[in-house]
C-alpha cells in the first residue's frame, strides 16, 4: 500500500510538473503574440487607428529605408523566435494559434525578398488618398483634432519618403504599368487646392462634435487652413510635378507581375499566398475556364425564363442598359442599399444561430476615390467595439450601378459576409489580437461569396433578375481565375481580359475596366474568392454527406465562422472535427480558441 501512494505522489508531482511546463510554454508564446502585436501598431500608426487604438494618432509610418530595414529585421527575429517554442507542448487552441502565426511569418519574411515597398502607389491607394484615414477617426475630442494637425504638419515627410522609393523603384525596374499609373495624377491634382476648406483633409473641421467647445473650434479650423496652404498643398505639388515628370514616363508598358524583376517567382507566390493553397496558376486558370462554362449554363436557363428571347450576350446589354435597373440619383441608390440591408436583417436567423453583436452602417465611398474604385467594400469594427462596422457603396454614375446586383452585394460586403466575419473573429475572447483581427483572404473572400449564395436560404433571392444577379456575381469571380492568370501567366492583353469579362458577365464596363485594373495592380489577390468559396462549399457538402439529418445548417455556419480568419487547411481540419463532433453528439468541435461552443 504504501509502495502504491509513493508511486501516486510522483505521478502527481510529474503531472503538476507537466502542466507547469505546458503554462509555461503557452504563457511564452502569448508574450510573443503580445509583443509581436504592440510592435505592429507602433511602427504601422494608421492600422492603430483601423483597430480603434488612438495612441499613435498624431503620426504616419515611417517609409524610410532604414525603417524598412529594421521592420524587416525584426520581422525575421520574431520567426526565429516563435521557433524557439515547442509547438507539440501548446494546448490545441495554442497549436492553431501558433500554426497560423507561423503561417503568417513565413509569408512576411519571403515577400521581403520582392521588395514590394518600391512601389508605394498604387491607382487605388497611396498618400495621394491619406486623407480617408479620418474616416476611422473618433474626432470626439480636442486632442484628436490636434492628432489630425499633427498627422498633416507630418505628411510633407511621408511625401519626400515616398519619392524617394519611386526614384528606387525606377532604379531597380520595380515600376508598375503605365495604364494604371495614368490615373494617379488627377488624383494628387485633388489635393493641390487654393482654399483650405476645399481640402479633403478640412473635412473633420466642417462639423464639430458637441464634446468640442465652441471657444476652440475657430482656432483648430485656422490652424488647419494654415497647415494645408503651408505644408499639405505645397508636398502634394511636389509629388504631383515628380509623379508627371521623371515617374510616369518610367512606369513600364506591360501589365504583367512576372515582367518585374523574379516576377514569375513573385506571381507564384502571390497566388498561394491569396489563396492558401498550393494550386498553381495553370491549374487555376483551367479551375476558372469550368466554372465559367458551369454558371454560363445556369445564366441561359435564368434567361429562358425572365422570357428574354435573345443571345446570352444581348441578354447582358439589356441588363446593363435598361432603365428599370438603376436608380436616377446618388441619394436613391443610397437610400436603396440602406432599405436592402434592413431587409436582410430580420432574415439571417435562418441561417445562423450566433448572431455578432457588433453593428454596421452603410456609408457612401469618398468622392475623390469612388471613380477609380470597385463597386463596395468593407470596413471592419474597431477591436475595442467604439466604432461598428461599415459598408462603403459607389454612388458615383449611379446609371452604371444596376439594382440586380445589389442584393449579392449587400450580402458579401455587410451581412452575413464580411461583417459576420470581422465581427465573430473579434468576439473570441480568449484568442490573441492577432486572431481575433487576422484577414486571410481565401477564408474572408471565400466567406463572403459563400455568404452570397445564402441569399436562397434567406428568402431573399425573389425573381428570376435577383438570381441573375447572385449568378453574374458568382461568375465574375470565376472570370477572375481565367483573367488574372491569363494576364499574369499567359500573356493576356488588357483588352483582351476586359473583352472576356464583358463576354461572359454583364457588369458594366465602368465596373468591368476598374475591375481589370485592380487584378492588373494586385495581382493574384483576385484568386482567392472563388477557391475559397469552393472549398467552403465543398466542406458544406462533405458534412450534409457525412451527417445526413443529423445536418445543421445553421451549426455549420456558425462552426466555419468560429476559428476566425484561418488558412483554408486550417479551416478544413476544423470542419473535419466538427463532423465528427456532430457525429458522435459531443459538441466540441476542438482547438477553437475563444469559442463558445
Amino acid at each position: 500500500m504504501l509502495r502504491f501512494f509513493l508511486l501516486a505522489a510522483v505521478a502527481l508531482v510529474g503531472a503538476e510538473s507537466a502542466r507547469a511546463q505546458h503554462a509555461a510554454r503557452n504563457s511564452q508564446l502569448h508574450a510573443l503574440f503580445a509583443e509581436e502585436w504592440e510592435r505592429g501598431l507602433r511602427e504601422i500608426p494608421e492600422n492603430a487607428s483601423y483597430q480603434g487604438d488612438n495612441r499613435y494618432n498624431d503620426r504616419w509610418t515611417d517609409l524610410s529605408l532604414e525603417a524598412i530595414a529594421r521592420r524587416e529585421a525584426a520581422d525575421k527575429a520574431a520567426l526565429d523566435k516563435l521557433r524557439t517554442i515547442d509547438r507539440a507542448a501548446l494546448s490545441p487552441a495554442d497549436q492553431m494559434n501558433y500554426d497560423t502565426f507561423e503561417w503568417q511569418l513565413q509569408r512576411t519574411v519571403a515577400r521581403q525578398g520582392f521588395r514590394e515597398y518600391l512601389q508605394p502607389i498604387g491607382h487605388q491607394g497611396g498618400p495621394q488618398t491619406a486623407d480617408g484615414l479620418a474616416e476611422v477617426l473618433p474626432f470626439a475630442s480636442i486632442k484628436d483634432y490636434r492628432d489630425w494637425l499633427k498627422r498633416l504638419e507630418a505628411l510633407p515627410t511621408v511625401i519626400d519618403q515616398t519619392i524617394t522609393l519611386l526614384g528606387e523603384g525606377v532604379k531597380a525596374g520595380n515600376v508598375p504599368p503605365r495604364v494604371l499609373m495614368q490615373r494617379v495624377p488627377a488624383q494628387i491634382a485633388a489635393q493641390v487646392i487654393n482654399d483650405p476648406t476645399k481640402s479633403p483633409f478640412y473635412r473633420p473641421f466642417i462639423r464639430f462634435a458637441d464634446s468640442i467647445p465652441t471657444t476652440e473650434r475657430a482656432g483648430l479650423q485656422e490652424q488647419a487652413k494654415q497647415i494645408i496652404l503651408a505644408r499639405v498643398v505645397p508636398a502634394y505639388r511636389k509629388l504631383g510635378e515628380f509623379f508627371e515628370s521623371q515617374y510616369l514616363p518610367k512606369t513600364r508598358d506591360g501589365i504583367a507581375v512576372t515582367d518585374l524583376p523574379n516576377g514569375r517567382a513573385y506571381y507564384d507566390f502571390l497566388a498561394g499566398y491569396y489563396t492558401t493553397t498550393d494550386l498553381n496558376a495553370e491549374q487555376i486558370h483551367k479551375i476558372g475556364l469550368e466554372e465559367v462554362a458551369r454558371i454560363r449554363a445556369e445564366m441561359e436557363k435564368i434567361k429562358t425564363e425572365t422570357g428574354f428571347k435573345g443571345s446570352l450576350t444581348e441578354f447582358f446589354t439589356y441588363l446593363r442598359t435598361d432603365p428599370q435597373f438603376f436608380h436616377k440619383t446618388p441619394d436613391a441608390l443610397l437610400t436603396a442599399y440602406r432599405a436592402l440591408s434592413k431587409r436582410i436583417d430580420p432574415e439571417l436567423v435562418k441561417v445562423f444561430k450566433t448572431i455578432p453583436r457588433m453593428p454596421y452602417g452603410v456609408r457612401p465611398i469618398p468622392d475623390n476615390i469612388a471613380p477609380d474604385t470597385t463597386t463596395a467594400y468593407y470596413q471592419p469594427g474597431a477591436s475595442d467595439g467604439t466604432r461598428p462596422g461599415y459598408y462603403y457603396v459607389n454612388l458615383y454614375k449611379p446609371e452604371v450601378r444596376p439594382t440586380w446586383e445589389m442584393m449579392p452585394l449587400s450580402l458579401h460586403e455587410a451581412v452575413p459576409g464580411h461583417h459576420f466575419q470581422f465581427a465573430r473573429g473579434l468576439e473570441m475572447p480568449d484568442a490573441p489580437m492577432f486572431r481575433r483581427t487576422a484577414y486571410f483572404v481565401a477564408y474572408g473572400e471565400g466567406w463572403g461569396l459563400y455568404a452570397e449564395q445564402l441569399g436562397y436560404e434567406m428568402g431573399l433571392y425573389t425573381d428570376p433578375y435577383d438570381r441573375m444577379g447572385q449568378l453574374a456575381y458568382e461568375m465574375w469571380r470565376a472570370v477572375r481565375l481565367v483573367v488574372d492568370t491569363g494576364m499574369h501567366s499567359q500573356g493576356w492583353s488588357r483588352e483582351r481580359a476586359i473583352e472576356y469579362f464583358t463576354d461572359n458577365a454583364p457588369k458594366t464596363r465602368q465596373d468591368i475596366v476598374n475591375e481589370i485594373d485592380r487584378y492588373i495592380g494586385t495581382p493574384g489577390q483576385a484568386l482567392a474568392y472563388k477557391i475559397g468559396q469552393m472549398r467552403i462549399s465543398a466542406l458544406r457538402a462533405k458534412a450534409v454527406r457525412e451527417l445526413g439529418p443529423k445536418f445543421d445548417l445553421r451549426a455549420f455556419n456558425d462552426a466555419v465562422l468560429e476559428t476566425g480568419s484561418v488558412p483554408l487547411e486550417a479551416l478544413e481540419r476544423h470542419i473535419d472535427a466538427w463532423i465528427e463532433s456532430e457525429q458522435t453528439g459531443s459538441g466540441e468541435a476542438g482547438a477553437v480558441p475563444g469559442s463558445n461552443r
